[in-house]
């Protein structure tokens, strides 16, 4: 591919249904309103992607000294008003770059999850298998949640209440326990890694929340294209399939 098409569209529907989706939408809008004309979403960008490489920096300098703990909420909060806010800003402005904000974001999320993981499995705080195995389910879930937009027009920005807004929340509370101690008691188990439980929880999670999306859409677009019932007349793979397109 040597070019994109510039009439080509990405439309699709945003459901971000998360439990403070309303709230922070209304102040992410306050905010874009308010910001200097010469602050675009490419700026905020850019602010989130290095906010995130500086999170997981953070994570894995705790292997050093847990003072490096009190720089996750910091970097957390600059990620949130990089990334929430760029495409909210683009939609104030109506500057919308559909394909490019789509393509763009979703890398950076790949690759700044990805910097975050490697920061956790040096932390010490947690198991390093524990920090692969999750990232592995969230690029799973990644992977379900591209593909399931491209085939259904919608694009769902949470899980059970939780979206990105409400994981930094958690991480920010666990880093901020960390600091003193990261061990926590918990009945039957004893004194464990508070982020070792808490990755196992989240890795329970995302599996679920990947088997559960990727059969509630493969059943929806099975009844929307189910396997045809009567004869059709037969046309030749020409007719059918021309190259460069999918069947």
């Amino acid at each position: 591919m040597s070019s994109v098409s510039a009439t080509a569209t990405a439309a699709h529907i945003r459901d971000h249904r998360s439990v403070l989706a309303a709230a922070e939408k209304r102040l992410l809008i306050a905010i874009a309103r308010r910001l200097p004309s010469f602050v675009n979403s490419d700026h905020l960008s850019a602010l989130g992607f290095a906010s995130i490489i500086l999170t997981g920096a953070c994570f894995a300098l705790m292997s050093v000294t847990p003072l490096a703990a009190y720089g996750v909420p910091v970097a957390l909060a600059l990620n949130w008003f990089g990334d929430s806010l760029d495409g909210t800003l683009a939609r104030v402005r109506n500057h919308q770059r559909p394909r490019y904000g789509y393509y763009v974001d979703h890398v950076i999320d790949i690759a700044g999850t990805t910097a975050l993981m490697v920061g956790l499995a040096f932390s010490t705080i947690v198991h390093p298998v524990l920090a692969l195995a999750l990232l592995c389910a969230y690029l799973l879930l990644c992977a379900e949640s591209y593909l399931s937009t491209h085939a259904s027009g919608i694009f769902k920005m949470s899980f059970l209440g939780f979206s990105p807004t409400e994981l930094r929340l958690v991480l920010i509370a666990g880093a901020l326990k960390v600091a003193k101690s990261p061990f926590v008691s918990v009945p039957a188990l004893g004194s464990v890694r508070l982020f070792d439980v808490g990755a196992a929880v989240a890795l329970v999670g995302m599996t679920g929340a990947f088997l559960i999306s990727a059969a509630r859409t493969t059943r929806l677009l099975y009844i929307a294209e189910p396997i045809p019932t009567s004869a059709r007349p037969p046309h030749s793979l020409n007719d059918q399939i021309q190259p460069g397109r999918a069947a």
